[in-house]
């Protein structure tokens, strides 16, 4: 089987980043990382790549005059190190629309949110706020407008009576672990591509179990 050679961009712990690592790790995984970049120097998720043996770059965003400056550096390196696909894992920095065309169809993003719904940042206070009983997150295509572009794969969980925005964040993030290394397999394996600004190739069976919040009796 040859994998897909996969570039991580990250800009905090990197928990999703492990999620990844962990998947690649799997004799069958159809991708393996051979790249992880940060726009931060310190961030923790770079540790974690070098525990895994995995190469890694810092390129901080503010020794550059411009956001197109950055992403022509970043762009670079990605191709260096023959990446093929792209995954956006928690990092914080919104690209150019040179850059998103450059990588179209071929970059991931993961949002703690059923897109479109709740694009953004503050995504669980708000989701709470509006009274929303069931949320989850969303791993997409990249396109140039924030948090938007064909959907790949997402999970759903439920938001609890008492839930604050940190506990709705842990009960998602649980979730994207183990969304995002399934979204990356289907991509990678060729299971599906994008037609337009759709992604096909996935299917639901007609009696798969339905999710309803709260319960039916």
């Amino acid at each position: 089987m040859i994998r897909k050679r996969v570039g991580v961009l990250i800009s905090g712990r990197g928990s999703n980043l492990q999620a990844l690592i962990d998947a690649c790790r799997l004799r069958d995984f159809p991708a393996e990382i051979v790249m992880v970049i940060s726009n931060v120097p310190q961030a923790q998720g770079l540790l974690r790549a070098e525990a895994a043996l995995i190469p890694t770059l810092a390129i901080n965003h503010k020794d550059f005059s411009s956001r197109e400056a950055f992403d022509v550096a970043l762009d670079k390196a990605l191709n260096e190190a023959h990446v093929e696909l792209l995954c956006n894992a928690g990092f914080m920095r919104l690209h150019t629309a040179g850059f998103v065309e450059r990588w179209r169809d071929r970059h991931l993003n993961i949002h703690p949110s059923l897109l479109p719904a709740f694009r953004g940042l503050d995504t669980h206070a708000r989701v709470i706020e509006a009274g929303v009983t069931i949320s989850g997150c969303t791993v997409h295509f990249v396109r140039s407008e924030m948090d938007s572009g064909p959907i790949v794969a997402q999970a759903a969980v439920p938001v609890l009576g008492d839930d604050t925005a940190d506990s709705l964040a842990i009960r998602v993030l649980e979730a994207e672990h183990r969304l995002y290394p399934h979204a990356l397999r289907l991509v990678a394996s060729g299971a599906v591509s994008v037609e337009g600004e759709r992604v096909i190739g996935t299917a639901v069976e007609k009696d798969q179990a339905l999710l309803f919040w709260p319960p039916l009796p």
